[in-house]
């Protein structure tokens, strides 16, 4: 089935194939963080007004749940057609691997979704028909949904980042799933789900800071827009905490597993023990550095045994370098790598005798003939032997196994960089809001505003880092991309990639037009005195 995809399938239905799923899940990254951030923001503030009755904690509760409404309305739609672009783009990985990656995308649609669907109702319309407490837990389910929403759906990723807990089977051609606890319970997904929504956690407080300082730049909605920076600014400096060390240890995984990703982020071309963390380098953004001729990049600068910290544990550890992975090494401590050609070979050989294996059990000769069944079970052996190589057997050149390199080490240093920034930004809004009249600092409420779209930037880096960083495969050292996609056309995927492009955009704008005039109208005050407690 793949060698028929391989010759037939062009590299422009390839690239723009990959240009639609990444605009979609571009689009729909821009709304998911929001979602599952101000799901908090929202949670805390509706807790106030259960602990308190007081009716300013009501109508903040209900205008931070507009805005999150509208946010989520918009998440939905983007996720769906998402989800749809498996079948109609990448139909040959859906039936490869779909026994696996269909299991928690299921899940999450049928709990998760139905969970977020059933209670948002109840968070929006409930208010004088449910208990104040009934409320309070439907609106912390709101957020929990999409929270266990956001597991699954980083359950799947995880495991096209790292595969475990399946087999392959030569008679039906797929990996069917042989621990549905170790695909769940991947370490590689448990990092990454809370390094994932801790960083959506910043963003829902970015945010939460930002429209508070707008009223206090226009000097209303004062209570309001105090008592939102400190909770938004405490939820913020808790999750840029946790993003840094769930990063940590997302970087250790990534060390572990995909060797090749953590050399490109560091532009590490030739490894060894002792390795430095690169602080700042000189690598042309605009095309690969030539990483077979420099031994590193130039005027780079490191922080000594950084690298080998991170990636092993140890001051002193061996890290692989882009040409170590390519030429094959032997670690210190005696473990042999398989250069990128053995690794080719052999993924060839599995190709090639799995072919054989499935010829002879198609051939009714093979039933009558004992030499005819053992020359099949010996192909099928040999294809169980070199497997873990079977997507290595469909990479026609080795420099294909080398991502782009300027893009993942810029993207990883912004995202790390704005990390930073974010840190200093919650920890700087907490001291102003506690100990100073932060309506003062006007030159704090205007950097507010503009952090907004940092957040996302930074966000979206990190994506860039997850996605772009194991290129060529669609699954780590299992099935690359071009042995991935359906056999359709790249006219019809650029046509759809355009309509895609005007649609999301308008989805955009018409979310960010609605958020505006949302904030500008503010909360609606149910009685004349913010602070006057609800009657019992």
């Amino acid at each position: 089935m793949f060698n028929h995809l391989l010759l037939d399938i062009s590299a422009a239905t390839v690239d723009w194939s990959r240009a639609q799923f990444a605009l979609t899940a571009i689009y729909h990254w821009l709304f998911v963080p929001l979602t599952l951030g101000l799901a908090v923001v929202m949670g805390i503030v509706e807790t106030c007004y259960y602990r308190t009755r007081k009716r300013f904690w009501k109508d903040a509760a209900r205008f931070w749940q507009r805005l999150f409404g509208v946010n989520f309305a918009m998440g939905v739609a983007t996720g769906i057609i998402l989800e749809f672009e498996f079948g109609t783009n990448w139909s040959n990985y859906s039936w490869f691997v779909g026994d696996i990656f269909g299991a928690p995308l299921a899940i999450e649609g049928i709990v998760a979704f139905f969970m977020e669907s059933t209670f948002v109702a109840v968070m929006f319309f409930g208010w004088k028909k449910v208990s104040p407490g009934f409320h309070l837990a439907s609106t912390w389910l709101t957020g929990l949904g999409a929270t266990i929403s956001a597991w699954w759906i980083l359950v799947a990723n995880s495991w096209m980042q790292y595969p475990v807990g399946c087999t392959f089977n030569p008679d039906t051609m797929r990996n069917e799933m042989a621990s549905f606890v170790d695909v769940a319970l991947s370490p590689y997904a448990i990092d990454k789900f809370f390094h994932t929504v801790t960083s959506a956690w910043i963003i829902g407080a970015v945010f939460t800071v930002a429209v508070s300082s707008y009223y206090l730049l226009k000097n209303r909605e004062r209570k309001l827009a105090i008592e939102s920076i400190k909770i938004g600014s405490a939820v913020g400096l808790f999750a840029s905490l946790m993003a840094a060390m769930t990063g940590d240890n997302s970087a250790y995984m990534v060390a572990k597993v995909q060797p090749m990703k953590l050399a490109a982020m560091e532009a590490l071309y030739q490894g060894g023990t002792d390795q430095s963390l690169t602080a700042i380098a000189w690598v042309n953004p605009f095309g690969q550095p030539d990483y077979r001729a420099e031994k590193e990049p130039p005027l780079r600068i490191g922080i000594p045994n950084a690298l080998s910290l991170l990636a092993t544990r140890d001051l002193h550890g061996f890290v692989p370098g882009i040409n170590d992975l390519l030429d094959g090494y032997e670690a210190p401590d005696g473990t042999r790598e398989l250069s990128a050609e053995e690794k080719m070979a052999r993924g060839k050989k599995a190709i090639e005798a799995l072919a054989q294996y499935r010829a002879l059990k198609k051939d009714p000769a093979t039933a009558q003939s004992d030499s005819l069944q053992a020359l099949a079970e010996a192909s099928k052996a040999i294809v169980a032997e070199n497997m873990p190589y079977f997507g290595y057997g469909y990479i026609r050149d080795t420099a294909e196994l080398v991502p782009s390199i300027p893009l993942c080490f810029y993207a990883f240093r912004v995202m790390v960089g704005l990390g930073c920034l974010f840190i200093l930004f919650f920890a700087v809004a907490l001291f102003l809001v506690y100990r100073k009249d932060i309506a003062r600092y006007r030159w704090f409420l205007v950097a507010a505003i503009i952090l907004v779209p940092l957040g996302y930037i930074g966000s979206e880096s990190g994506w860039i880092v997850a996605e772009m960083g194991r290129q060529p495969w669609t699954i780590q050292d299992m099935l690359p991309v071009n042995a991935a996609i359906s056999d359709i056309r790249a006219g019809s995927v650029a046509l759809t990639f355009f309509i895609f492009l005007v649609l999301f955009t308008a989805m955009l704008a018409v979310e960010v037009s609605i958020l505006l005039k949302q904030i500008k109208r503010g909360p609606d005050h149910s009685v004349a005195e913010a602070g006057q407690t609800i009657e019992q």
